[in-house]
């Protein structure tokens, strides 16, 4: 019941609406209940009256049928537009509502939490799950009780009309209650079973949409097929046990449904055959059966909606109670006027409780306009240690300062204002080359967008494109090529202008064209501002301020590049390997 609890919270801004929604709905489920009241006085009262003449029969009739038309042609339509509008409008509402507040709480996961979830998981979540709970605020909390309440009007009704017929006609009701409580607590788990099988199919179907080029590449579409195979038939098998106690449902409760109508025909036809009741009464009494086991049949139908409704709210509200890794302090303060000072005191850091310890007692201090590249083999703890830098993780012991305040004292979201990335792999959204750019700075002008570009070196290629600054880059930039997606990335920061700066591998895996192009805007980006670089390759970072060694989590070596060429150690070692690795390529080139 906590999830309900929970997702009340999002409906009780509408509480109002809901009432109002409620009571047009009295009203329009009302108005049906004249139909057996008016076929019995029609019976009864007119054609089997024998103190009226036919003329005046066909008066009554006529007069009657002119009331029984304005209402239901003219008073009708507009109560069940309304009702259905604002129902509909409702449920809409609620679910902008809780979508709004998970897109906000997707961007506060940690990076860690996207590292171990697909991300078509997460969309199943927030697209299909929360879809299957807006069942619950238009039958849970609306036609449930306008069914409960014509339920309980038709049986007030039959009630004056013969009270033995009316026990007769709810004797089964028992028989429903049990139903429910058998059937439904399982149906629970087979759905959020169901749902769970249906954001795996979901979360491979994304990644593998977005490996397409690999699997061609390698010719795995057979592998690929049986691997989608596999999880597709795991839904299935999950839906086809869902839907095998569904129908154990349906058959039990509608079994019950027909017999109650049965029940009620034959006592009604021996009291009639005995004299005791009116052919009109008898009519009037079948009908209301129907006005009492429709809704009754809609009751029984929304606990199996109900109850899908409530297994997706769990499946939300435990997507929405993923903790946060990076939270700011109580009293954290925003960051403003960064000078550019970073000192790393004694920072160590592991991924998980019981991961290795990535990053061993590191210190460094950094001054304001200083250039610092990390050089290293791959996995020594480069890259880790630069996430450290925005707080895409906390340290697991020591201290980050920048200008001298631990940057766990300040809000995070202003720490990363101050800070701008170049990595490898920059993502590009699927809009155009102006939006990219203008992420730096949203309200940034045309002017200064262009101005941007020119600084990265990007304003040529773009205004060669068929749409200039307006041509849209395809999902993650795949219309650009790599050189062309580094150089919008670094416009954006240019347009950011923050006052420190991380490059992680920004020149790695490009052509030499490219790379000069790049390079030549990162040092005039690094210009004035404390940098720091990840380079794979350590001729573009020979005019760093100091060159940082690190291996396995642990700097063995600090200096300028000439001043570690002349100690000889191991940057010199990796750099003759690398100047070797580059000469034979010129040569094998030549």
């Amino acid at each position: 019941m906590g999830s309900i609890k929970r997702y009340l919270s999002f409906v009780k801004p509408y509480k109002g609406k809901i009432i109002l929604t409620v009571l047009i709905g009295v009203l329009k489920f009302s108005i049906p209940l004249l139909m057996p009241l008016i076929i019995k006085y029609v019976i009864d009262d007119i054609i089997n009256s024998e103190s009226l003449a036919q003329s005046e029969k066909i008066d009554q009739l006529l007069l009657l049928m002119g009331g029984a038309f304005f209402v239901f042609m003219i008073m009708r339509p507009p109560v069940e537009y309304a009702r259905q509008y604002l129902a509909q409008w409702i449920g809409s509402k609620v679910l902008y509502d809780i979508r709004d507040k998970l897109f906000d709480h997707i961007q506060r996961l940690s990076l860690g939490f996207y590292s171990r979830t697909k991300t078509g998981e997460i969309i199943s979540r927030v697209i299909h799950d929360v879809e299957q709970t807006k069942t619950f605020v238009i039958t849970g909390l609306m036609n449930i009780w306008l069914d409960m309440f014509t339920i309980v009007i038709a049986i007030i009704i039959m009630l004056t009309m013969d009270p033995w017929l009316t026990l007769v006609a709810v004797a089964l009701f028992p028989f429903y209650g049990f139903a429910v409580k058998y059937f439904y607590a399982r149906l629970r788990k087979l759905t959020r079973d169901r749902s769970q099988a249906l954001a795996e199919v979901q979360g491979h179907l994304h990644e593998r949409v977005q490996g397409v080029p690999v699997t061609r590449s390698f010719a795995l579409e057979n592998y690929e097929q049986n691997q989608f195979d596999t999880r597709n038939s795991n839904f299935l098998n999950k839906a086809l046990k869902h839907t095998n106690w569904n129908a154990y449902t349906y058959s039990i409760t509608n079994t019950i449904t027909d017999l109650a109508p049965l029940l009620v025909i034959a006592f009604a036809g021996y009291q009639v055959i005995n004299g005791s009741m009116t052919v009109g009464t008898m009519v009037a009494f079948t009908g209301y059966m129907d006005r009492v086991y429709n809704p009754l049949r809609r009751l029984v139908n929304s606990s199996t909606v109900l109850t899908q409704s409530i297994a997706s709210m769990d499946r939300v509200f435990e997507f929405m109670d993923e903790r946060y890794d990076i939270v700011d302090r109580k009293n954290a303060k925003p960051l403003e006027n960064v000078h550019g000072d970073v000192s790393l005191k004694n920072v160590s850091f592991s991924y998980g409780e019981n991961d290795p310890t990535v990053l061993k007692n590191v210190n460094l201090e950094v001054e304001k306009g200083e250039t610092i590249a990390f050089v290293g083999m791959s996995g020594g703890g480069k890259s880790t240690l630069i996430s450290l830098i925005p707080r895409f993780y906390d340290v697991t012991s020591g201290q980050i300062l920048i200008d001298g305040k631990d940057i766990r004292d300040v809000q995070a979201r202003t720490l990363r204002d101050k800070i701008g990335m170049v990595l490898q792999d920059n993502i590009l959204f699927s809009d155009s080359i102006k939006m990219n750019i203008q992420m730096g700075n949203p309200d940034a002008t045309d002017e200064q967008v262009i101005e941007a570009a020119k600084a990265a070196n990007a304003h040529g290629f773009i205004m060669e494109l068929p749409d200039g600054y307006d041509t849209l880059v395809g999902e993650r930039g795949v219309k650009l090529s790599g050189g062309q997606k580094q150089r919008v990335a670094i416009a954006r920061v240019f347009l950011k202008n923050p006052p420190l700066l991380i490059l992680d591998e920004a020149t790695s895996a490009l052509d030499l064209e490219s790379e000069n192009l790049i390079q030549n805007a990162l040092e005039r980006l690094a210009s004035d501002r404390t940098t720091f670089i990840v380079a794979h390759r350590l001729a573009t970072i020979t005019h760093a301020s100091r060159i940082v060694h690190i291996e396995n989590g642990e700097i063995v070596e600090v200096g300028s590049h000439e001043e570690l060429i002349r100690r000889k150690g191991h940057y010199y070692d990796l750099y003759q390997v690398q100047q070797l690795d580059d000469n034979q390529t010129e040569y094998m080139g030549t």
